[in-house]
């Protein structure tokens, strides 16, 4: 073996690490890259902030400040830069759209469950704010808040709209309700309702029918009785006819 051939070696043994294994990527930590644990955060997207009559940058501010006020570890805020970029990749979504089955291309391109609609407007000392929680899987309207501070300065109403916004975001359940599946129980619960009162009714109408028939007979018996038994008085054949009448009445009502 050459001279050179053996400082080759000695070189490669010796960026090999222990066990012959490759040394670390130089990452500036000296340690070798890991497979990080999948992100299972709950991603909020931040698809419209409109401002009327206080400075265009309060948009950023209030993004800003709703970053610092939620959990990192159970949300991440998409911004409204980062949204409009991964949305330019759909042929099938239009700016604009920030309610409705519309939504459902927002979802597919972003990955969002939710959407931040925000408003905030002004004049003079007299401030507010509306901000507002979309679902995108159904197009659907979560969660509102809004407030107006008659006498406050935009600083004040900024830090309102990003507590509420804040607070909207930590009160949404993990688990998004199933729409379908409790319109459909609701839907079950009223025709459940209505088939019990229709047999309610029919029960009754049915016990009713029965008392006028049994009525009806018994006026016939006693209305014949009395016609034979008095000679045939003339009230008799009314007491009779009237019972027949009734019991032909309470026939017909439990046939229909």
């Amino acid at each position: 073996m050459t001279f050179g051939a053996a400082l080759v070696l000695a070189a490669g043994a010796a960026s090999a690490g222990p066990d012959n294994r490759p040394a670390p990527a130089p990452d500036g930590t000296g340690e070798a890259p890991r497979n990080r644990p999948a992100d299972n955060r709950r991603i909020v997207g931040v698809l419209e902030v409109r401002v009327d009559g206080v400075p265009d940058e309060v948009k950023e501010r209030f993004q800003r400040g709703l970053e610092d006020q939620l959990d990192t570890n159970h949300y991440w805020l998409m911004s409204r830069a980062v949204m409009k970029q991964r949305m330019m990749r759909s042929t099938k979504w239009t700016e604009g759209c920030i309610v409705g089955a519309c939504l459902a291309e927002v979802r597919a391109q972003t990955g969002a469950q939710l959407v931040l609609l925000a408003a905030l407007n002004g004049s003079g000392t007299s401030f507010g704010y509306v901000v507002t929680l979309v679902r995108t899987d159904t197009g659907r309207v979560l969660q509102q808040e809004s407030d107006r501070c008659d006498v406050c300065t935009v600083n004040e109403a900024m830090t309102q709209a990003t507590l509420a916004t804040a607070g909207l975001l930590n009160n949404a359940p993990d688990k998004l309700p199933d729409e379908a599946a409790d319109h459909t129980a609701s839907l079950n619960l009223a025709v459940g309702k209505v088939q019990h009162d229709l047999a309610a009714r029919a029960h009754h109408t049915s016990r009713t029918a029965t008392v006028i028939t049994a009525l009806g007979v018994a006026a016939t018996i006693g209305g014949l009785a009395a016609y034979f038994i008095d000679d045939r008085p003339t009230y008799a054949a009314a007491i009779t006819a009237a019972g027949g009448g009734l019991a032909a009445g309470g026939i017909i009502v439990q046939t229909f």
